[in-house]
C-alpha cells in the first residue's frame, strides 16, 4: 500500500502541478480569457470528468463487484447516488461563487468575492482527487493486474490536463477582480491543491474501505457528473456560440476514452 500512496501522490501532484501551471498564464496574460476560449474550455473538462466516470471508475465498480460475487450494478448505482447527494449537500453548504454570476451560492458568509470564488473550482476538485486515489488504491490491492496501474495513469494524466485550464478560469479572473498576478496565481493554484489532499487521503483509507471499493469508484463518479450537469456544460453553453462548449465537451470525452482505453 505503501506504492500506492507514493503513485496516488505522484497523480495527484501531476493534476495539482497541471492546475499551477495554468495560474501561472495570469503572467503573461493581461485580459480575461475570451468567452469562446473560457465555454471550450469548460465543456473540454465535461468531456473527461464523463469518460473518466465511465471508464475509470463506473466500469472498474461493476467488474470488482462480480469479481467479488455480487450484483454488479447495486454498488455502481447506489454509489453513483451517494456521491450525487454528497455534492449537492457541498454545494448547499459551502460559501462559493460561480464565474459570470453576481449572488454567491451556499449559507450566506462575509467571504470576499475572490475567496468565492476560490472555493467554487475546489468544490469540484474534491471528486476529481478521490477518484485519482481510488484508482491507484484498487491497483495496488490487485497487483496481479498491472493494467490497473495503467488505467489509473491514464486517468490522472486525463485530469491533469482539464485541470491546465482550470487553473486559467480561476487566475485571470482574480487578476479581474483587483488581485495581484502573484497572489492569482497563489490562489489559483491552491485552488488544485485539495485534489492532492483527497487523492493520498483515500488512499491511506484504501485497506479500511477495500471491501467497499466499488461504492467508492462509484461515489466519485456520481460527484463528478454532479459537477459536469450542474456547473461545466451550463457554463459552457452559455451565450452565443454554444457549439465551442459542445465540441470542447466531444473533444475532451473522446480523448480520455482513448487515455483509458488504450494504456488501461
Amino acid at each position: 500500500m505503501n506504492q500506492a500512496i507514493i503513485w496516488a501522490a505522484l497523480g495527484t501532484g501531476f493534476a495539482f502541478l497541471m492546475t499551477s501551471l495554468g495560474a501561472g498564464v495570469v503572467f503573461i496574460f493581461r485580459k480575461e480569457m475570451g468567452k469562446n476560449v473560457q465555454r471550450a474550455f469548460l465543456g473540454f473538462a465535461a468531456g473527461v470528468m464523463i469518460a473518466a466516470s465511465v471508464w475509470s471508475l463506473l466500469l472498474p465498480a461493476i467488474d470488482r463487484t462480480i469479481e467479488m460475487g455480487g450484483i454488479g450494478w447495486i454498488p455502481a448505482s447506489g454509489g453513483f447516488l451517494l456521491g450525487g447527494v454528497f455534492l449537492t449537500l457541498m454545494d448547499l453548504l459551502m460559501p462559493h461563487l460561480h464565474l459570470g454570476e453576481a449572488a454567491a451560492e451556499g449559507v450566506r458568509s462575509s467571504f470576499h468575492r475572490t475567496t468565492l470564488l476560490v472555493l467554487a473550482v475546489t468544490l469540484h476538485n474534491i471528486p476529481e482527487g478521490m477518484a485519482v486515489g481510488l484508482a491507484f488504491a484498487m491497483a495496488a490491492q490487485h497487483p496481479e493486474d498491472p493494467s490497473l496501474y495503467a488505467a489509473a495513469f491514464a486517468l490522472a494524466v486525463g485530469i491533469g490536463i482539464q485541470n491546465f485550464p482550470e487553473g486559467a478560469a480561476i487566475s485571470l479572473p482574480l487578476r479581474q477582480e483587483g488581485m495581484s498576478r502573484f497572489r492569482a496565481f497563489v490562489f489559483g493554484s491552491l485552488s488544485g491543491l485539495v485534489e492532492l489532499i483527497f487523492g493520498v487521503g483515500i488512499t491511506l483509507a484504501a485497506s479500511f474501505i477495500e471491501p467497499f471499493m466499488p461504492w467508492f469508484l462509484a461515489f466519485a463518479a456520481g460527484a463528478m457528473i454532479y459537477v459536469v450537469a450542474e456547473e461545466l456544460i451550463p457554463e459552457a453553453n452559455q451565450g452565443e456560440h454554444s457549439n465551442l462548449g459542445t465540441a470542447g465537451v466531444m473533444t475532451g470525452f473522446l480523448i480520455m476514452m482513448i487515455l483509458d482505453v488504450a494504456l488501461g
